[in-house]
């Protein structure tokens, strides 16, 4: 596991155990990573710890062997845990229990009501469908919370697989940024009354 600082907490705050609904898609579940997992996992408790009483495993080591976005979440939940509720879900292969992904937004939507997502999928699984069908997920369930009107998707304009997805998905390219580790991303986006009509059939 890559090496990375540990994030500390005290007995004031409170680190719950809660967890939101599963979200069932056709071949996968995404499961909510509880405050106080997503803070130990970022801290490098075992994984026997981590997955100890969950219906499922992580034999491909997702968001444990390789630098992940782990990272960022931690420090936000310590900050406010109430925002993990837009944090990490697990992208459960339903067939076999086994963890092939992981996806979160970014944070809770900002003040134009946009909210930003990201999504891994482990190699051995991909060109299979499972990224479109855990965004379908995501994006459904997030475009029935409070405050959510535009859904935003970053990619990096080379990686032909992922700008192939969203635009499978119809999102506007709306612009580019560089991102700091990433360098050049182009981002898309969709209003959420759009996502709805489409594919919701609101």
């Amino acid at each position: 596991m890559t090496k990375q600082t540990q994030v500390s907490y005290h007995d004031a705050v409170r680190l719950s155990d809660d967890v939101e609904a599963v979200i069932a898609c056709d071949r996968v579940d995404l499961h909510h990573l509880s405050a106080r997992r997503l803070v130990d996992l970022h801290n490098g408790v075992s994984q026997e710890e981590i997955f100890r009483d969950c219906s499922y495993c992580n034999p491909y080591g997702v968001l444990t062997s390789e630098p992940s976005p782990v990272r960022w979440r931690a420090p936000q939940v310590l900050s406010d845990p109430s925002t993990n509720k837009w944090f990490i879900r697990w992208v459960v292969l339903r067939e076999t229990s086994e963890v092939i992904g992981s996806s979160s937004f970014h944070g809770p939507p900002d003040q134009r009501g946009m909210l930003e997502i990201g999504l891994g999928i482990h190699d051995a699984f991909h060109r299979k469908g499972f990224g479109y069908e855990t965004l379908m997920g995501m994006w459904s369930w997030a475009a029935q919370q409070p405050g959510v009107r535009i859904f935003r998707y970053t990619v990096d304009p080379n990686n032909v697989a992922s700008v192939g997805l969203v635009q499978r998905f119809g999102f506007e390219r709306v612009g580019q940024q560089i991102d700091d580790e990433d360098g050049p991303e182009d981002i898309y986006e969709m209003s959420v009354e759009t996502f709805r009509a489409q594919f919701m059939h609101e």
